[in-house]
């Protein structure tokens, strides 16, 4: 990596929103520590380093960050070098009845979605508030905002990391490092056929552009905002929905899209 381009680190960062906010990252002259469980994260590498006006550095690495060895490798890449920025985005989702799911299923959810956005977070900002600058940008999801029938775990995972955003935001309201929370509605990735949930009526629905949803929540953080709820007007207005609504109220309308279609056979 170069000393005079900023260094950034991008999780989940081979497809869908971690890919595309890698791509902000490299257009605005950041190197890049790119890393996903899959074999796609060393094909994204060539074209992200010349996604810009000017080429930058990325490092690819293939990482499964449900391991602690798999957060610790990503570490020791990371190393001593500072940070100017950290996109913690890498996460799963599962659909269907929270009984008929397997566990060891709802467990990873837990184990990919949290646990790793916690440790990764402790290491970053712990360096990032010794140096005094930083920004630290978390994908959480408007799934935060309604308890998530048919999604039971996932919800429950997002609202986890919305919560645990916010208390960051307190405690760093006296120093330049800021943490940011985007905040998307479905989005227009693998993300629901991953999850098992092309025969709902949310994973058949038209969904917001991954690449608007990451050029906002880039946005967001560069200027240091808590939130970003991200993309679409549709999006935007669940969210105000939601702070007025009962939670029983939400929980239907999230089964209403969550849960699978009856088949018709």
């Amino acid at each position: 990596m170069t000393e005079n381009r900023p260094l950034a680190l991008v999780t989940g960062a081979s497809s869908g929103i971690g890919l595309e906010l890698a791509k902000q990252f490299a257009t605005h002259g950041y190197d890049l520590i790119i890393t996903a469980e899959d074999d796609g994260i060393e094909t994204v590498a060539p074209a992200l380093r010349t996604a810009g006006d000017a080429s930058v550095q990325v490092e690819a690495t293939r990482l499964d960050l449900t391991t602690a060895e798999g957060v610790q490798s990503l570490m020791t890449v990371v190393g001593t070098r500072p940070l100017a920025a950290a996109a913690l985005n890498a996460g799963a989702g599962l659909g269907g009845a929270f009984v008929d799911n397997d566990l060891a299923d709802e467990l990873r959810i837990i184990d990919l979605n949290v646990k790793p956005t916690v440790a990764i977070a402790k290491s970053v900002l712990t360096g990032m508030v010794q140096r005094g600058e930083g920004r630290v940008l978390i994908t959480s999801s408007i799934a935060a905002t309604m308890p998530g029938s048919y999604q039971a775990v996932y919800n429950a995972t997002k609202s986890f990391l919305q919560s645990f955003i916010e208390a960051l935001q307190d405690e760093l309201k006296d120093s330049p490092v800021t943490v940011t929370s985007l905040m998307p509605g479905p989005t227009e990735t693998n993300f629901f056929h991953r999850a098992g949930m092309d025969d709902t009526p949310v994973g058949q629905a038209d969904k917001d552009d991954p690449a608007a949803v990451a050029k906002q929540g880039f946005e967001a953080m560069l200027a240091g905002k808590n939130r970003a709820v991200a993309e679409s007007l549709t999006t935007k207005a669940q969210e105000l929905a939601n702070k007025v609504l009962p939670d029983k109220l939400k929980a239907a309308v999230h089964r209403r899209m969550a849960e699978p279609k009856p088949d018709d056979n």
